[in-house]
């Protein structure tokens, strides 16, 4: 949160994040290349620069599977959410893996081609109906402007910019981009030599992106309350099912969600999207009364969705009521920063 632009914001956690990303990638990379040859299973020898570019893709691809494994995993256990504050700087330090990947493949294979280095690495490969030939390199290419993307827009100015709907939406072409990456590692070094490594890491990190996705999803969807669109007051839950200084999601429709969240004997409702990054609100917890996003942390008051002093953000709340031991809510949102009296278990009425 902010009530003025700060170009960085950088604290003791950040720095200790990125550190220890930076020693695990080095690290990687300096086995892959000093300790993997010789204990390497292929079936003719490889070459030492083939070696440098699939030390820094094998790199980047590993990252890039953390990256989306780092979302589910925080959804299915709390204990993960630390990792998703620098996920960002995660994914800058993938593209400039990536990046020396290219460098090094261009180096290699068409260093000394009269053809233009772009040119001849398109043209390399060519046969788009047959599994050997096919054009993996074109893929690559993708994966690398999707991570491009990634990394310069990245920014709090560009989320700024861009406003948190559009930055999430064009944010969720990673998916893209690692569909390409998986494919070029396919088409292209495993195709070639499928060593066990190769192997593992390919459909083992496809595999677990794919599966944790879809436990998170499961566990979002026992976890929502899903109301009809048509209703004025629409049926929650028993106010106690709700864990104390936790919440629950209320799905009106498609495009609106709500978090319901009970502190002690208090209940209260806000739109579930969080105004930096449209976290899921719904999934964070109460701490120092507020509600507190799980993704970086953004803070509101429970009563009239605004963010403490001397910050500015702002969400919608909404109207609860408590009827025969059921909590209901209003299907229509207040303003953002909308005083809205809580719920109080004692009272056992209406609001």
């Amino acid at each position: 949160m902010s009530v003025r632009y700060i170009p960085v914001q950088w604290n003791r956690n950040k720095w200790f994040y990125d550190g220890v990303l930076l020693a695990a990638a080095i690290l990687y990379i300096a086995l892959f290349l000093y300790v993997a040859p010789p204990l390497a299973d292929h079936a003719r020898p490889v070459d030492a620069p083939i070696w440098r570019a699939r030390a820094f893709g094998t790199c980047a691809y590993l990252m890039l599977t953390v990256i989306l494994l780092i979302g589910p995993l925080a959804r299915l256990d709390s204990r993960f959410l630390p990792l998703l504050y620098n996920r960002r700087h995660f994914g800058v330090l993938t593209f400039f893996i990536a990046i020396g990947h290219a460098l090094f493949v261009l180096d290699w294979y068409f260093a000394f081609s009269r053809t233009p280095m772009l040119e001849a690495l398109l043209s390399s490969n060519t046969a788009f109906g047959h599994v050997v030939g096919f054009p993996f390199e074109a893929l690559g290419i993708l994966a690398l402007l999707v991570m491009a993307v990634m990394a310069f827009t990245s920014h709090d100015f560009w989320l700024s910019f861009l406003g948190p709907k559009l930055w999430k939406r064009l944010h969720l072409l990673v998916y893209a981009g690692y569909l390409a990456a998986t494919g070029h590692l396919a088409f292209g070094a495993w195709l070639d030599q499928a060593t066990v490594g190769l192997t593992l890491l390919l459909f083992g990190g496809a595999g677990a992106v794919a599966v944790l996705h879809v436990l998170a999803a499961v566990k979002e969807r026992r976890m929502t309350s899903t109301a009809s669109p048509d209703d004025d007051w629409v049926p929650v839950c028993p106010p106690m099912e709700i864990p104390d200084k936790r919440g629950r999601i209320v799905v009106l429709s498609p495009d609106e969600r709500v978090a319901v969240f009970r502190n002690g004997d208090t209940l209260a409702a806000v739109a579930n999207a969080c105004a930096h990054q449209n976290g899921p609100l719904g999934e964070g917890k109460i701490v120092g009364g507020c509600i507190t996003c799980p993704w970086h942390g953004f803070g509101y008051r429970m009563e009239d969705g605004r963010s403490p002093p001397p910050f500015t953000e702002m969400i919608p709340t909404y109207r609860l009521r408590l009827t025969d031991g059921m909590l209901f809510i209003h299907g229509k949102a207040n303003p953002p920063g909308t005083y809205q009296e809580p719920v109080r278990l004692m009272e056992g009425g209406m609001t």
